[in-house]
């Protein structure tokens, strides 16, 4: 379920090859960290691993992945932000861990926009609406019948409190009128093993973590939970087209501690700008259902303030917090 992503990023990264070392004999000498705060199988778990994969191929290093899932990747987020700011620990940063913890979390033991330094944003993938083919729904309007038919409990799987599936399934039932609950997990993985197996209804997925699930008949796709329909699933619509505002998206950029040398800031930002334009790369990555990002420090910085503030309306509206 992880090819098609793969081979998009895979193509983004490894292009790093053909580029001039920029960072100078200073750095890196040694083994770089990017750290994951969810479990292996999800999205930001295989970008991560397809970044490292570049870097190291690119400085001549290793760059390892370590996962410390847990708390919708504040685990992984405190690490980083109390390492040393040498560009040895780095971090994929995601909308959970950068956004989304400052309105849900209520001793959150780091500053999302004072205790890191954006590097770049690298990008986006979009979730999903899934079930389980069980289910006799085949559409958001049958699905929406069934479940205020439903004398039971309905509920719903989410990567955690705060995690994009939440806030997700968190809009669609204010505007829907629904009576779901949510069932956390550690991450995509084990959230879409129960999906698979009927603990729970249905899950605002990954992109990356279902599509082959949905190729296999293993999950039934109802709507794209983003800004336009998927190339891989041309019929099914979005959320917006039938008329409820979930666009919600999972976007990685790739951040360290702060005070971070600004001139390893240049050199990772300027490496992955340049791979980022390449057209194939462009065209890949939309293929997999998802959208390069780029730019400067400064931007990604405004980017995860603005996203800060979005999302605080919505989790004010849910009600959703954590301890």
């Amino acid at each position: 379920m992880k090819r098609i992503l793969a081979k998009a990023i895979v193509a983004l990264f490894c292009v790093a090859t053909v580029l001039p070392a920029q960072a100078g004999a200073a750095y890196p000498t040694r083994t770089i960290r990017i750290l994951v705060g969810f479990p292996p199988g999800g999205g930001t778990d295989l970008v991560a691993r397809v970044l490292a994969q570049g870097l190291s191929e690119h400085f001549g290093v290793p760059t390892i992945v370590e996962n410390r899932p847990g708390a919708t990747g504040t685990i992984a987020a405190e690490v980083v932000a109390t390492a040393a700011p040498d560009g040895y620990t780095l971090m994929l940063g995601h909308v959970n861990s950068l956004a989304t913890a400052p309105s849900v979390f209520k001793n959150l033991p780091y500053d999302p926009q004072r205790d890191f330094t954006p590097i770049v944003y690298v990008g986006y993938v979009p979730n999903i609406l899934v079930v389980n083919p069980s289910l006799p729904a085949r559409s958001v309007a049958e699905l929406i019948a069934a479940i205020k038919a439903n004398h039971q409990e309905t509920t719903y799987a989410s990567a955690g409190v705060g995690s994009t599936q939440q806030i997700a399934a968190e809009i669609f039932k204010h505007a829907a009128d629904l009576d779901i609950v949510d069932v956390p997990y550690r991450g995509t993985g084990p959230a879409v093993t129960d999906l698979m197996a009927g603990v729970v209804t249905m899950s605002f997925e990954t992109y990356p973590g279902v599509i082959g699930l949905i190729r296999a008949g293993k999950l039934r796709p109802l709507a794209v939970a983003g800004p336009a329909r998927l190339a891989a699933l041309p019929d099914v619509p979005t959320m917006r087209e039938l008329g409820y505002d979930v666009a919600v998206t999972n976007w990685y950029g790739l951040v360290g501690p702060a005070k971070l040398d600004p001139e390893i800031v240049r050199v990772l930002n300027a490496d992955v700008n340049r791979m980022l334009t390449l057209p194939v790369v462009q065209e890949r990555m939309r293929a997999a259902g998802g959208e390069l990002g780029g730019g400067t420090p400064e931007q990604f910085a405004e980017m995860i303030a603005r996203q800060t503030a979005l999302i605080a309306g919505v989790v004010r509206q849910a009600n959703i917090s954590a301890e």
